[in-house]
């Protein structure tokens, strides 16, 4: 399959993300059997010489089976209730699996708000990047306990894609209970087709993944396909196979598994554009004229003050905003060079005029080339 193991033994730093699904059930909690298999088989992928970081779902379905609960709550409250009575057993578990393979575990939980500020995004890089270097096993999973929607990631596939691009790995692993992409609902559909390897996601692969999800889980294809763009727009390999099939890491290191395979874009994203592009939550916004969207899009180039319209939100130099068009579609983001203030101020203004209408400002480009990303095609 298109050199599989070549490609994924160049992988040095590989997150594995499990779902809800594989590790618990409402009626019998954490299966323990799972927990000790993917622990296993990590530390098998530690002596291979790749660093590793795991994504764990489960601590609410953990919470659900501790409390006998019947079904899933449905309030917010009761969401996090259960998430913080499930967290600490799906912990144990980990930490006793672990144990046994002679391994230290440290636990991480996040919020989309601890992403998204840039102060917090590079602190957890570097708690990332010092627990990596000692040879720990990082297990991450969403802060359901105190994540309300505003703050929310909503589901462990994208945070495992935001975790890839934060550490910078070369591989992104989504364990499911399918197999991987298949061109129709498999469960439904028996001429569904598993897509064994994907080069670019176009309309047609989009077309495969429908929304779908189960009880105890958030997610389904389409937050999956949502990480797979992700990763390939940062030049992160991505893998989706069954995590109930025995020894399916050691498989896909082998190139003998069973799944469906994303191949990166050749020109990736830095990881600072990828973390605007995906992650940064733009603090306000600036509307552009139609030279300036084509400049932007068709010639590579930084935007002007003269390209810009209006600006609107609460932004201050150094914040992500996001650019748009005249009828408000996003087409890009990037680092602004002002305040909101300040680019009301001097829109409109060639460059030569700028310091004439604000002798004080020495910008030439509200927002520089190497600190912007294009969101929409050319």
């Amino acid at each position: 399959m298109h050199k599989l193991s070549e490609i994924v033994n160049n992988c040095g730093r590989v997150v594995v993300k499990i779902g809800s699904n594989l590790l618990a059930s409402k009626a019998s909690g954490i299966n323990l059997s799972r927990v000790d298999a993917i622990a296993e088989a990590l530390c098998y992928l530690q002596r291979k010489g790749k660093s590793v970081v795991l994504v764990s779902s489960g601590a609410q379905a953990a919470g659900v089976a501790a409390l006998r609960l019947k079904e899933k709550p449905k309030a917010m409250a009761e969401k996090q209730a259960v998430a913080a009575v499930g967290q600490p057993l799906l912990m144990e578990a980990y930490e006793k699996a672990f144990r046994k393979q002679g391994k230290h575990i440290a636990q991480i939980l996040l919020t989309n708000e601890d992403l998204s500020s840039k102060e917090r995004f590079f602190n957890a890089k570097n708690t990332f990047g010092a627990l990596l270097n000692k040879g720990i096993i990082p297990v991450v999973n969403e802060n359901d306990t105190v994540a309300v929607e505003e703050i929310k990631v909503g589901d462990n596939d994208n945070l495992s894609a935001m975790v890839a691009n934060l550490i910078e790995a070369d591989l992104l692993i989504l364990l499911s209970d399918i197999d991987g992409l298949y061109t129709d609902d498999p469960s439904k559909n028996r001429s569904a087709k598993l897509v064994p390897l994907v080069e670019k996601i176009d309309a047609g692969v989009e077309r495969f993944a429908k929304k779908s999800g189960s009880e105890l889980s958030t997610g389904g294809m389409f937050t999956k396909l949502q990480a797979a763009k992700k990763c390939v727009s940062s030049g992160i390999i991505m893998v989706i196979c069954n995590g109930e099939e025995p020894g399916i890491l050691k498989e896909i290191f082998e190139g003998t598994f069973k799944g469906t395979l994303f191949l990166p874009k050749k020109n990736a994203m830095t990881n600072k554009k990828s973390w605007m592009a995906f992650v940064a939550n733009p603090k306000g916004f600036v509307v552009v004229d139609d030279g300036a969207k084509d400049a932007l899009l068709n010639r590579a180039k930084s935007l002007l003050p003269s390209g810009v319209l209006d600006a609107g939100g609460d932004f201050r130099a150094g914040d992500t905003i996001s650019v748009r068009d005249r009828l408000g579609f996003e087409i890009a983001r990037g680092e602004s060079a002002c305040s909101k203030e300040t680019m009301l101020i001097i829109r409109g203004c060639r460059t030569g005029e700028v310091g004439k209408r604000l002798p004080s400002c020495k910008i030439k480009e509200v927002i520089h080339r190497d600190n912007l990303v294009i969101l929409a095609e050319s």
